[in-house]
């Protein structure tokens, strides 16, 4: 990787502004799964769903699916062009998929409309991964993640009872286009980031080269393992997100708390993510994600025992104490498996950030559809899903390091211009 400064527009940012303006950016995936929660009902009514059903999960799942193919394209794009002109198409599409969602006459255009959102929505998650990594490396990168993730977790914190609020104030259809306008918002903010590619840094746009930087990423052990591991902790965490309405509101009787119940949830993740930052410090991110991940797996099959001695159906507050334990170790993990497998790859790392994207989020959006079809008037779907899907994910990471755990990295972060710490 070239070690000469990249050519910017504009001065540098703080570390605090840096850090708040990635975050939003980032967020702006997953204001467009957790805005729209709340209006599963009302389009179930809207389009005869049926009260009951399932089908109503796919408004997640599209959205998955578009961001997951897409990224895989925005990497080598923001490799090739830069990183801001690329988070502008990304901005641009997300608008068109928000409004299109917002307006569509049918269940199937509104499905065809998030696909093209989540299209959009990769854009911000896959070039917002790349400049933090041009900007940061190793344990530093992993803090200055945990520090986004921190500022991040505030929109599923808020979105469902904002989105409630539109919902009872006007209809569904203005939490969906609420999504294009905080887009149009973002879109004015990052006028301010100056670009963070290296003009020699910068890499053709053809088969030869993407093929060529992909293998790069699948064949390196470290990377492929890590990405593998996110994919299967992913998975059943999307079934959660898709499916929390119905458990909540359906399974357990608190439709109207639902906003609450979820924000509650993820302030506990918010929580986590802030003991990570001091984790990396003082432990490492690598034994940071061995020792919660070992962790994670124990507390699942506690879970497990725990809701097939209740036939499926735990008390609710039994429920809830096992979700934020396994939510908030969830959190510790994510941005520490996402870091640890960008590593050996800051030369390329738009590509980069682009597989390792599309792997997680398409076999979790995949995993996860699975999941929400299994769905009866029992959580025993869910909490298996954990403990299987933990079992994956901790084979994954025995063997990107080489069955070594809380050992010496398989792959040392690639040495990189020093730069500022984030310290917040």
């Amino acid at each position: 990787m070239a070690t000469s400064a990249p050519t910017k527009a504009r001065p540098p940012l703080s570390t605090r502004h840096f850090i708040a303006l990635i975050s939003m950016v980032m967020a702006l995936a997953a204001l467009g799964i957790d805005l729209m929660l709340p209006a599963f009902d009302a389009i179930r009514e809207q389009f005869n769903l049926g009260a009951e059903s399932n089908r109503v999960a796919q408004v997640v799942t599209a959205f998955l699916l578009g961001m997951a193919l897409a990224q895989f394209f925005y990497g080598p794009l923001s490799d090739r062009f830069g990183r801001k002109p690329i988070l502008y198409l990304g901005f641009g599409i997300y608008i068109a998929g928000a409004i299109g969602s917002a307006i569509a006459p049918t269940f199937e255009v509104i499905l065809i409309s998030r696909f093209i959102w989540g299209i959009g929505a990769a854009g911000s998650r896959v070039v917002s991964v790349s400049i933090v990594r041009d900007r940061y490396s190793g344990e530093e990168m992993a803090r200055a993640m945990s520090f986004i993730m921190a500022v991040f977790i505030m929109v599923p914190i808020l979105a469902p009872s904002i989105g409630a609020a539109l919902i009872t104030a006007m209809s569904w259809r203005a939490a969906f286009g609420f999504g294009a306008v905080m887009a149009v918002v973002m879109a004015l903010w990052t006028r301010v980031l100056p670009e963070s590619l290296d003009e020699a840094d910068r890499r053709p746009i053809n088969i030869s080269a993407i093929a060529s930087a992909t293998r790069e990423v699948v064949t390196n052990r470290q990377t492929l393992g890590y990405t593998l591991a996110r994919a299967a902790t992913f998975g059943a965490f999307s079934s959660y997100l898709a499916s929390s309405e119905r458990i909540f509101g359906d399974i357990y009787g608190y439709p109207d708390q639902f906003p609450l119940i979820f924000g509650a949830i993820a302030a506990m993740m918010g929580v986590a993510i802030l003991i990570n930052a001091k984790l990396v410090g003082t432990i490492g991110a690598r034994r940071t994600v061995h020792l919660f991940l070992i962790l994670y797996l124990l507390a699942a099959i506690v879970f497990w025992v725990v809701t097939a001695a209740a036939d499926g159906k735990p008390d609710f507050w039994v429920f809830m104490l096992g979700l934020a334990v396994l939510a908030g170790m969830h959190a510790l993990l994510i941005p520490n498996f996402n870091t640890i497998a960008m590593w050996p790859m800051g030369h390329i790392a738009g590509t980069a950030s682009g597989v390792i994207g599309t792997i997680p989020v398409a076999g979790g959006a995949l995993i996860g559809a699975f999941i929400d079809r299994q769905y009866t008037d029992s959580v025993t779907p869910l909490v298996v899903s954990f403990a299987i899907l933990a079992s994956l994910a901790l084979l994954a990471i025995i063997w990107a390091e080489d069955g070594k755990l809380f050992g010496k990295p398989v792959a040392e972060p690639a040495p990189i211009a020093p730069q500022r710490p984030p310290v917040v």
